[in-house]
């Protein structure tokens, strides 16, 4: 028996998929799209940090070469300083690696610790991108199923480890569910994985724009931090560096030095011109990433002032935060249909529950994922308008 290629043991990707469903249809000034799909900035970076970027290209002859594969040194000692301080803990350069986009980080920690058949833990509604690297490596994923809140508890999570459990993986802000870890929360997860031998995989692809003040968690105050976590970003949403792909890993040294084998494998080494953008992001765009911050949280204010008409509809709004809303639909349809069917009737993209949720899931064929961070505070109340008033 022929066994499957590893990239036909997973789903294609729903981002690319559900562009194919605006294939044949005509949008209009009276009825524009509303795209609230993609969770990336449209725009392009601030005008100083472009400029930036091509004084770099012109005279940093080493932009253009190779660079080590954990990254530029001064950036990752710019992310040990900027972490340790704003995690009131302990970071040192060497256990920080930069990687070409924070999907490669996730990508690269699960390969360092996993062997084909081991299991990872990941909370339901998951982000697909986790499931999908998952699925290639040949490593099971566990679903947590959370409840109506969208946290995931702990306790339900001890009754899934097995003697093959390998991490437990959380995206807090989380990523399609919007929702924001409470401190006691990643706490309690973070003595669950230590006392289990295990690691904790904590994606804060979204911590820049926490609608928390303080630190989000404490874990980095814990000297003995390296044995259990590690600790995923994207410089993407921050510094608008989507194209640039520039993410980070932060873990124990002995850890990055088998991601390191990974990543000199797959590309040797992250995006030269992107680092440096990041770099120079990180030492002098802190007021303007603030700025960006305050807009966001705007957005999401927005989206909790305008829900009224779609709770009116039958709408259920589970999770607001970051960049999404997550929403339970009131249709006797699955919402891979419903998704479909809107772009068609009233030209709102947006993805469906079935995406973040094992195949043939219930849950999933109720929920539906807004990415609100790229739609403006008027198009949000027009969004609302449609969807409340639409009866597919």
């Amino acid at each position: 028996m022929i066994k499957l290629a590893r990239t036909a043991t997973t789903f294609a990707p729903p981002v690319m998929e559900a562009r194919r469903w605006l294939d044949g249809i005509t949008f209009t000034d009276d009825l524009p799209l509303l795209n609230v799909s993609q969770a990336a900035p449209v725009d392009p970076p601030p005008r100083a940090l472009r400029e930036f970027l091509a004084e770099t290209a012109l005279n940093v002859p080493d932009a253009h070469l190779y660079g080590p594969v954990l990254g530029l040194p001064e950036l990752r000692e710019e992310v040990a300083t900027q972490w340790s301080k704003a995690y009131d803990g302990s970071i040192g350069a060497h256990q920080v690696a930069i990687t070409s986009g924070c999907n490669q980080a996730f990508a690269a920690a699960i390969t360092a610790i996993c062997n084909e058949a081991d299991e990872v833990i990941l909370p339901t509604p998951w982000y697909f991108n986790h499931k999908m690297w998952l699925d290639m490596l040949g490593v099971q994923t566990i679903a947590l199923a959370t409840g109506p809140d969208l946290l995931p508890d702990p306790e339900a999570a001890r009754a899934l480890i097995t003697d093959r459990t390998r991490a437990i993986s959380l995206v807090t802000p989380n990523n399609p569910g919007g929702v924001e870890y409470p401190p006691t929360l990643v706490d309690a997860f973070y003595e669950l994985a230590r006392d289990h031998g295990i690691k904790l995989i904590l994606d804060e692809t979204y911590r820049d724009f926490d609608a928390r003040s303080a630190a989000p968690h404490c874990l980095f105050s814990d000297p003995n931090w390296g044995d259990t976590l590690i600790q995923l970003y994207s410089f993407s949403k921050a510094y608008r560096l989507t194209g640039h792909r520039v993410g980070a890993m932060i873990a124990s040294e002995p850890l990055l030095a088998e991601a390191e084998k990974f990543l000199d494998t797959v590309a040797i080494c992250p995006n030269q011109l992107g680092q440096h953008a990041a770099l120079w992001g990180m030492r002098n765009l802190g007021e303007w990433v603030a700025g960006e911050r305050l807009e966001i949280l705007d957005r999401r204010a927005a989206i909790a002032e305008n829900f009224a008409p779609m709770a009116e509809a039958g709408w259920k709004l589970m999770g607001l935060g970051a960049y999404f809303a997550y929403l339970e639909h009131p249709f006797d349809m699955s919402s891979d249909a419903l998704a479909q069917a809107m772009v068609r009737d009233i030209h709102v993209l947006a993805l469906p529950g079935t995406m973040f949720n094992p195949e043939g899931a219930a849950e999933g064929a109720k929920q539906m994922r807004i990415a609100f961070a790229n739609v403006a505070r008027p198009d949000i109340e027009q969004l609302f308008a449609r969807m409340s008033a639409y009866r597919p």
